[in-house]
């Protein structure tokens, strides 16, 4: 299932912040040399993050799942004044060409690219944040989210991509990936300790704010 008609996300597009050179770069050759690209952020979501981001005006962002960086600039895009972002990935393949992309841009002594398993590494983090991203591989997604919360401020966001799946949550069969979203959902549905909503933004967006 498309979630938008491509004329639809053209016209989006249209009426939104224009996509940073770098950006564009990075999403052609995203698409040209990577595996999976459809993964990448892309020009609309991308600058829907980056105006949310400028909205909270964070000083500390964790990123569990960086792949080729496109989000990773538009999260910094919206950083305060000697504010950094964490960035998590366990694709060591793809480290050199991120690190190249990352040095590239204006935000590269902003960015903390770490290559591992978000898993052992975010207990190691001493920091709070105010915003976090998870994008990573979507069977641990509650692991993940259980893992943050407690590092994330009040009044903090916790973002989680791809959570419409295509469209599969509300399809009649259901394969593992897609139960394992639904699961996820449901639990965000029942915390109490947070406010929610999804955007229907690309592959849909959680956005979680923590009372």
């Amino acid at each position: 299932m498309e979630l938008l008609h491509e004329t639809l996300k053209l016209y989006l597009e249209q009426y939104c912040e224009p996509e940073p050179e770098l950006l564009k770069h990075i999403d052609r050759e995203t698409n040209l040399k990577v595996l999976m690209p459809r993964m990448v952020s892309g020009h609309y979501q991308g600058r829907v993050i980056s105006l949310l981001t400028k909205l909270v005006n964070p000083k500390n962002i964790l990123e569990i799942g960086t792949f080729t960086g496109y989000a990773t600039l538009c999260f910094a895009e919206g950083l305060a004044e000697g504010g950094k972002i964490i960035t998590i990935d366990i694709n060591e393949e793809l480290e050199d060409r991120v690190r190249g992309y990352f040095a590239q841009s204006v935000y590269a002594d902003k960015i903390d690219y770490r290559i591992g398993n978000a898993m052992e590494i975010v207990p190691t983090l001493k920091e709070t944040f105010d915003m976090v991203f998870i994008d990573a591989d979507k069977k641990n997604n509650l692991n993940y989210y259980h893992l943050v919360f407690n590092q994330v401020k009040p009044g903090g966001l916790i973002i989680v991509d791809n959570v419409l799946w295509s469209g599969k949550v509300v399809a009649q069969k259901e394969d593992k990936d897609t139960s394992n979203i639904i699961n996820f959902n449901d639990e965000i549905a029942k915390d109490q300790r947070v406010e929610k909503l999804i955007l229907p933004v690309r592959d849909g967006l959680f956005i979680i704010r923590k009372k």
